[in-house]
């Protein structure tokens, strides 16, 4: 389908959105609240339990999210995991399996995640789930069953907006070489290779890593050493517009709390931190080059704090996310839905070779 094909088609689809229901149609959705510096906002409250209150206006609330990149339900007081579970299921055609975690978090039943462990104090920067995989979410979904006291809001950003803040220069050089993950496995910090891969077998994780466009090397000390590049800019598969969609800045080095980095390096080396982010062609991505990133992304953040009960929905290729640090226990799960898989990943012409499709 073309460029313009699918503008055209995604424009019928929110035009049918506004047409009257029929008798056998769901009814419409209220009206969504769109302000400044807060996300799309939908007020509900539905006699009908909330699964299926969700999957009768599955369409409704996709055509939102299609429309503004993420949408903010409240109203649905979700009360636990088989409750989640249940309207994310209503909500996509198929929740996937988490692989290549870069941090361990629990499963509360098939594709429902607790969110990703991450000290509470510390803020997680804005990116797109699993954008350094081969197979990504289309669609993040959000449930909170139990809000913090303090902070701990999902940010979202809008990644069409973030690219053209960018400066030019640097778009270019990513745009042309990509980015480069390196990862160093281990049992202390981030996710050890049994949960990344789901297997500690080194013949599966090496047949892995092949099919996966992933660099691998085990050390002498038995650890596993991974790199892997993937394009920094990828077109969405309904607009066609360029978005801006990796983790540079989140799994940089420069990004953790400076206590943290120098503890992990005096640990395991500058070559051995769990993470971190290089330019497409290895050279290392300056403090000034994260910062620069890191502000942008703050000047576009829209964000609003979490209520129990609430559920999120976010296009991970139009809109990255982030969660703010937090003080008090917070129940946040995840399910990550309709995987993508872009054609080209890790090819030098990043941005021409990109294409996107749903799988």
């Amino acid at each position: 389908m073309s460029f313009l094909s699918r503008r055209r088609a995604a424009g019928r689809r929110r035009k049918d959105t506004a047409t009257p229901p029929s008798s056998s149609a769901p009814p419409l959705l209220p009206g969504i609240e769109t302000s400044p510096g807060r996300p799309p906002l939908l007020t509900v409250s539905p006699a009908e339990p909330a699964s299926d209150w969700a999957a009768g206006q599955r369409d409704a609330l996709r055509a939102v999210v299609a429309e503004h990149g993420a949408v903010l339900v409240r109203g649905l007081g979700l009360r636990d995991a088989a409750e989640v579970g249940a309207v994310f299921r209503g909500l996509t055609d198929t929740l996937m399996v988490e692989k290549e975690a870069f941090a361990p978090r629990p499963t509360y039943g098939e594709g429902v995640y607790s969110s990703t462990a991450w000290p509470s104090n510390q803020p997680m920067c804005m990116h797109h789930e699993l954008s350094y995989t081969q197979e990504f979410p289309g669609l993040m979904l959000f449930a909170c069953l139990e809000a913090p006291g303090r902070g701990g809001a999902t940010g979202v950003a809008d990644a069409e907006a973030v690219l053209a803040a960018l400066p030019p220069e640097l778009t270019k050089r990513f745009e042309r070489d990509g980015w480069l993950l390196t990862r160093s496995y281990n049992d202390e910090i981030g996710a050890s290779v049994a949960e990344a891969f789901g297997t500690d077998d080194r013949t599966v994780v090496e047949a892995y890593c092949r099919a996966h466009a992933i660099e691998f090397a085990w050390r002498p000390d038995g650890s596993l050493h991974t790199r892997q590049r993937r394009a920094a800019v990828l077109r969405h598969p309904v607009t066609g517009r360029r978005c801006w969609f990796n983790q540079i800045a989140f799994l940089n080095e420069w990004t953790m709390d400076a206590e943290v980095r120098e503890y992990l390096v005096d640990m395991y080396g500058a070559e051995g931190l769990p993470f971190n982010t290089r330019y497409g062609d290895g050279d290392p991505i300056g403090a000034d080059v994260v910062e620069t990133l890191n502000a942008i992304y703050e000047a576009h953040t829209v964000r609003e704090p979490w209520r129990s009960g609430d559920l999120l929905l976010v296009d991970n290729i139009r809109s990255a996310h982030s969660r703010e640090p937090y003080e008090g226990p917070r129940e946040v799960l995840v399910g990550l839905a309709d995987p993508v898989r872009p054609t080209g990943r890790g090819t030098r012409d990043c941005d021409s070779k990109d294409e996107v499709s749903f799988t």
